[in-house]
């Protein structure tokens, strides 16, 4: 697997996006994730978006991070939020969802984030999961589903090296 940095609006990435989006409306019974995101909200040093292809060069995983200050949403100053973590069902079960996570982490730290944070829902199990046991609390709500009884919100530390 080859895991390098992309455009939000990266033709690979809009894919994936895709896929997940009708994972959220699947598991939501919605019409997907709302949150408003822009390409430019993930691009360094305030934000970083991967894309991770196989050995055939397919595009087979993403994820992302955006700085957030405070704001009346909920988050603090020196926040990274998590945001479009994605692995497509082939690709399950390798690890990759965690390889990207630390990635993302570590890139978040070096721009002088504080804190990452995420908003999953409780009908993602395996995400919760991977969060819980890669050192993340649940957290007091933010973000554009704060008012949701199924958001779920999660924060991890990033102390310095």
């Amino acid at each position: 697997m080859i895991i390098r940095p992309t455009p939000f609006d990266h033709p690979d990435a809009v894919k994936l996006n895709d896929q997940v989006q009708l994972e959220y409306a699947e598991r939501y019974e919605s019409d997907g994730d709302a949150t408003p995101l822009d390409p430019s909200m993930f691009t360094p040093p305030r934000g970083l978006y991967l894309l991770a292809y196989d050995g055939q060069g397919r595009p087979v995983a993403t994820g992302g991070w955006r700085a957030q200050d405070a704001n009346p949403e909920g988050y603090s100053d020196g926040d990274a939020e998590l945001k479009r973590m994605y692995v497509i069902p082939e690709a399950r079960g390798i690890g990759l969802a965690r390889r990207i996570l630390a990635v993302l982490e570590e890139d978040a730290r070096a721009a002088g984030r504080i804190r990452m944070v995420l908003e999953t829902g409780d009908k993602q199990p395996e995400a919760i999961a991977l969060y819980l046991s890669s050192g993340y609390e649940p957290c007091a709500k933010f973000g554009h589903y704060r008012e949701y009884e199924e958001s779920r919100c999660f924060a991890k530390m990033l102390p310095r090296n």
